[in-house]
């Protein structure tokens, strides 16, 4: 036993002087000078060697200016120790010990754990995971996390031990994820009950083998979670497309798939990553979040509403996840509004939507469809040719708010020129509580959007007015006011916000030429994750789109809308057939049509119920096919089908599964056409060259400015 005492026999034939000189390394002598240990006596060479022995069992070093102790048997050795030193003192002669100190039992020092050990395998699919305090397990792949003792956090999201296991969605589009062991309460208990209690824990888990394995590791204050493995079916529909097969795990070096942790975490579906690629928020994002929870946590007069702007590529979409997640440890619920057209969270892109948040949100956009409260299909990723019917949009959307609890608001990118006036003006409507506005050392424009700035200047269609601050006391000059009569009809009240600003030095690869790539990647990320919600979950296998039964919808039952673009009546079909439909329903009455298709003149200010492919178009009995993952129950609903400019990503079409002509592909296009190429709005390295050398008029360059 390792706190028993040692009783080491002399080796015969040995001298004591030679022993002494192996162990001098060893030994400082307290605060006297050292000695020889020749000077001392058999007897007191014996009774020092016995002090030393046992101070090792107990797990004590023998210090210059004391003892130092390591693991539980702390509080015993430093009452115990330094009294056994204390009744060597009277002795004129230092002592020193003179044998060979035995190596103390591998379970009498609790190892202090600098990285995360190996997983243990549990079973088909499954790993236990030894966490020590305050230490992080990075990991690409898509997992069910179950915390099994202590309290781990996995980006902002805390879980403790009886709580429902959370998806985790690891992606190499954004920063990887990560466990993190916290500090929790161990009421008291000593490392023999933890012990105790986490080995009763895990037979229902682990074999004695991988038990005894763990075990070694544990310390006090570690936690132990469970990895289990995740086949959602919409993932499972997204990697099956070719180029997509690596979104969650990557191939690695032949010398790391022999290893043990190597099969052990495939057989989760994850694999280990380094700490590099995990998310890194800066220490001014931790003390905005810290308040956000602490304001919200203290709210007592209504829920305050929390406004992220920033410039493209800073950030916000990674800091209003952290927030949500940990608004989630404190309050059941938070409500989102995505103001955002082209790089939406938990919607398909292109539209405005009010979602209520009640679970975790960990992992990219795609991973998170989820059905909002209210949408509305704008059918565009930017509104620079509307803004018009995008404030309208978003004052519709924000009506549904009924401020039961937090809001957070998320805004474009698009913070220069008009998209700062259109900016201001959300403000002014939406009127936020808190504004949290995300810096960068390469932002070009840092303008800080302070109450006093905001009420200063003129959106773009609000104007600023002159403020009456009503302190506590009577103004009877200000009934008598005459107001501008855009300013008496105007429903906008500014009472003011809090300015928090953060720093953000969130890294990226993007650039202003292959920005557009990116997004672009990450909208069609988007709507084959709502097409996989197509797949029957109970199947193992995927069934190809073209394989699924789509819905008949008669050419009278719906109307049609075209917002992106004018296309003439006699092309309107060709128009929707294998387009991205948004499915909707409109208050106008549009029964009483014997033909159609019935066309609208103007874009309608309507809900959307969600999205579907128009698969296919039959003239002879006027039906349009719908293939859409929407219940029947909604549909009844829906008499209006909206096409955008969002569109069906291109390996759907190519990725059908049949074997020879590819239906809605052909070979025989002519790519000289303008507007033909992929590469839409770039330019050639040529063209670039020509340009320099020799400007364009002034007036081409102005028309291509926004």
């Amino acid at each position: 036993m390792a706190d028993s005492l040692l009783q080491v026999k002399r080796a015969p034939g040995r001298l004591v002087r030679s022993r002494a000189r192996k162990a001098w390394p060893q030994l400082i002598l307290s605060r006297r000078l050292r000695g020889w240990p020749g000077s001392l006596s058999w007897c007191g060479r014996r009774r020092l060697r016995r002090r030393l022995l046992q101070a090792q069992a107990a797990g004590v070093d023998l210090r210059e200016s004391g003892c130092l102790v390591s693991g539980a048997a702390a509080p015993a050795a430093q009452e115990a120790a330094p009294r056994r030193l204390k009744s060597a003192a009277p002795r004129s002669v230092p002592a020193v010990i003179p044998a060979v100190i035995p190596d103390p039992a591998p379970t009498a020092v609790v190892p202090f754990l600098t990285q995360v050990p190996t997983p243990v395998p549990a079973g088909r699919g499954r790993a236990v995971l030894l966490l020590p305090l305050e230490q992080s397990f990075f990991f690409s792949g898509i997992c069910r996390v179950t915390c099994l003792y202590g309290r781990v956090q996995v980006f902002g999201f805390t879980l403790r031990p009886g709580q429902p296991a959370c998806e985790a969605f690891s992606a190499y589009t954004n920063c990887l994820l990560s466990i993190t062991a916290v500090p929790y309460l161990a009421h008291e208990k000593s490392r023999k009950e933890m012990k105790r209690e986490v080995r009763t824990l895990l037979r229902a888990h682990l074999t004695l083998d991988n038990r005894c394995r763990l075990m070694k590791c544990f310390s006090p204050l570690c936690s132990i979670v469970l990895l289990q493995r995740l086949k959602p079916p919409a993932m499972r529909f997204i990697i099956s497309h070719p180029g997509l097969s690596c979104l969650f795990i990557q191939e690695t070096e032949t010398t790391q798939r022999s290893t043990c942790e190597y099969r052990t975490l495939k057989a989760v579906g994850i694999r280990r990553n380094k700490r590099k690629n995990g998310h890194q928020l800066t220490e001014s994002a931790f003390s905005a979040v810290s308040e956000l929870v602490s304001a919200v946590c203290e709210e007592s007069d209504g829920c305050p509403v929390i406004l992220v702007c920033g410039s493209q590529d800073i950030g916000k979409s990674t800091f209003n996840r952290y927030l949500i997640n940990q608004l989630l440890n404190s309050i059941p619920c938070v409500d989102y509004l995505e103001c955002d057209l082209g790089q939406t969270e938990f919607t398909p892109p292109g539209c405005i939507s009010l979602l209520n948040i009640t679970e975790p949100v960990l992992g990219p956009p795609f991973t998170h469809q989820r059905t909002p409260q209210k949408m509305v299909y704008y059918g565009k990723t930017t509104c620079k040719n509307n803004f018009e019917h995008y404030i309208e949009i978003i004052k519709y959307v924000f009506s549904a708010y009924k401020k039961e609890s937090p809001l957070l608001i998320n805004t474009m990118g698009w913070v220069t020129d008009k998209g700062l006036l259109l900016l201001i003006d959300l403000i002014r409507l939406l009127s936020p509580s808190h504004v949290i506005q995300l810096h960068s050392g390469r932002s070009k424009y840092n303008v800080n959007l302070t109450p006093d700035y905001v009420d200063d200047m003129e959106g773009f269609y609000t104007k600023r007015r002159t403020k009456i601050r009503n302190r506590g006391f009577h103004i009877p000059e200000a009934e008598n006011l005459e107001f501008v009569e855009d300013e008496r009809d105007s429903p906008v009240v500014f009472a003011g916000h809090k300015l928090i600003t953060v720093r953000s030095e969130f890294a990226f690869r993007k650039t202003p030429r292959n920005r557009e790539l990116h997004n672009r990647v990450f909208r069609d990320l988007a709507v084959l994750s709502y097409l996989g919600k197509l797949q029957p979950s109970a199947s193992k296998s995927l069934s190809p789109l073209h394989s699924l039964t789509p819905y008949q919808v008669p050419f009278n039952a719906v109307a049609l809308r075209i917002m992106h673009a004018d296309v003439a009546p006699t092309h309107i079909l060709y128009a929707v057939n294998a387009s991205w439909v948004g499915l909707c329903k409109i208050q106008d009455d549009i029964r009483g049509y014997v033909n159609g298709p019935i066309l609208l003149a103007q874009t309608p200010l309507c809900d959307c119920v969600g999205f579907g492919i128009c698969r296919g178009i039959d003239m002879e009995k006027r039906l349009y096919h719908i293939l859409t993952p929407v219940p029947p129950e909604e549909l009844r609903s829906v008499n209006c089908l909206l096409i955008g400019a969002v569109s069906v990503p291109q390996c759907v079409f190519k990725n059908q599964g049949f074997e020879g002509p590819l239906p809605y592909v052909t070979t025989d296009y002519n790519f000289k056409l303008p507007g033909a190429r992929e590469t839409i709005g770039t330019r050639d390295a040529e063209e670039t060259y020509k340009e320099k050398r020799y400007p364009r008029p002034k007036l081409y360059r102005k028309a291509h400015r926004y």
